[in-house]
């Protein structure tokens, strides 16, 4: 008879559904214990769709279809796609550009403060983020990546000590919440929509106290998808509500609010 395996080294009850509880926990106390080390407790999180392309990649991917419809390879709803991937690839330039800045300002300042961009670690608008944070140098930037049978790996733009990869979506969105101090949402779908929904159901029910900036980056995008106004008059939230966040296209007017934000919830 061999030598009998601790419970804890026993990775087939490790991986096993009585064990869930255990990755659970280790999902909270592994980054804690990361974020501790790095000296990080302060972000500014950036969500968006993890299909926003870059512009010269959707330029290129637009010629291609083009190109593949004149030779009859290609329907009209394909390059109607294409042509919808290059109109929404401005907000992956937004987004880096906005991430470079927030980066800069942050290291500038002279503070103890330190606000690092935060993002889901994957490809489009998080990329872009944590791309715009390596612009600077000695920028550092957070990616909170999930397991997905359809993503790679945390982007290539993540600071190595700070890339993450969780199971459960629930652990994960707490990291999200739990040190963001200003949210900066981009274009995207169903997993933007619902980490939103829950950031600002937790600050409508005042489960979250502290100040947290919120920018709705995309006008035509958010006032299309989602009818606040509409929520109001139905009465399903109250006018007051609308001032939960704040709208814009511009890249220095979304920095503006974060940054009289963050400076205000540090006076306070």
């Amino acid at each position: 008879m061999g030598r009998t395996i601790k419970a804890y080294k026993n990775l087939d009850f490790l991986n096993s559904s009585s064990a869930r509880t255990i990755r659970m926990v280790c999902e909270y106390e592994e980054p804690r214990r990361r974020f501790r080390e790095e000296n990080v407790s302060d972000t500014i999180v950036l969500f968006g769709s993890a299909r926003t392309l870059p512009n010269a990649v959707a330029k290129e991917q637009l010629a291609k279809v083009e190109a593949a419809m004149a030779a009859g390879d290609a329907t009209e709803a394909d390059v109607k796609l294409a042509k919808g991937k290059l109109a929404s690839s401005r907000y992956y330039e937004d987004a880096r550009v906005f991430g470079r800045k927030i980066t800069q300002w942050s290291m500038d300042r002279d503070s103890d403060r330190d606000y690092l961009v935060c993002t889901g670690g994957g490809p489009g608008i998080m990329e872009a983020g944590n791309r715009g944070a390596a612009d600077v140098e000695g920028g550092r930037s957070v990616g909170l990546g999930i397991s997905l049978p359809f993503e790679e790996d945390v982007n290539e733009y993540v600071t190595d000590e700070l890339a993450f990869e969780f199971h459960y979506f629930f652990t994960r969105k707490l990291w999200f919440m739990y040190m963001a101090k200003a949210l900066v949402v981009f274009p995207g779908g169903f997993g933007t929509l619902d980490e939103l929904m829950e950031l600002l159901t937790l600050i409508q029910t005042q489960k979250i106290s502290k100040p947290v900036p919120i920018v709705l980056f995309g006008k035509e995008y958010w006032q299309s998808v989602i009818n606040f106004q509409a929520m109001v008059d139905w009465g399903t939230i109250s006018a007051k509500d609308l001032d939960l966040f704040f709208f814009t296209d511009d890249v220095d007017e979304a920095l503006e609010f974060v940054q009289k934000g963050l400076i205000e919830a540090e006076k306070a």
